[in-house]
């Protein structure tokens, strides 16, 4: 399906995004702190907000 030089691309790229990532993460780590502060809420709300458009789907269903 690939060629081998394909595949081996692929896993280069992949390596190297991810050290990429994760570098530039490390080096904004300190922004991140105090300018997203309490953004933990938000991905908490949407999580319950999914969970319970899924209940609701369920109780309507029966």
């Amino acid at each position: 399906m690939f060629s081998q030089g394909q595949l081996i691309f692929a896993a280069i790229f992949f390596v190297s995004f991810v050290i990429a990532i994760s570098y530039s993460y490390r080096k904004d780590i300190l922004v991140h702190q105090r300018i997203y502060k309490g953004s933990y809420k938000i991905v908490i709300g949407f999580i319950v907000f999914i969970l319970l458009l899924f209940v609701i789907k369920i109780f309507l269903k029966h």
